[in-house]
């Protein structure tokens, strides 16, 4: 199971930085949002999976000694998925008032002054 989530967070990876290397703002987008997907699965993976152990020690044990899930790297992702899908909604808002100002999502359209004396 973990080498399929490597596998797949390296999938993500490699496509955000492709995504990113576009010129268009949208496909700019998309490739952040790759990539924030791809951290998360590193999270998830550097919490390591265990299957069916709550993180629940008994009154009476002073020490857990058992394998146990790690809830910290859980609530991480849960907190970055929240804060991801804030900006991301942020980003296409903004990203749509670009193109009705411009007509273009090209990122070179961005740097040009409209009084080109060329």
């Amino acid at each position: 199971m973990e080498i399929l989530l490597v596998v797949l967070m390296g999938l993500l990876y490699a496509a955000g930085i492709y995504m990113l290397f576009r010129r268009s703002m949208v496909k700019l987008l998309l490739g952040i949002m790759l990539l924030g997907n791809g951290t998360n699965i590193l999270i998830f993976l550097l919490g390591r999976i265990t299957k069916g152990k709550p993180p629940v020690i008994d009154e009476a044990a002073k020490v857990f000694t058992d394998i146990y899930a790690d809830p910290i790297p859980q609530a991480l992702i849960l907190t970055a998925i929240v804060i991801g899908f804030g900006i991301q909604s942020f980003a296409i808002v903004l990203l749509k008032r670009v193109y009705v100002l411009i007509n273009s999502d090209d990122l070179d359209d961005l740097n040009t002054p409209e009084d080109e004396d060329i």
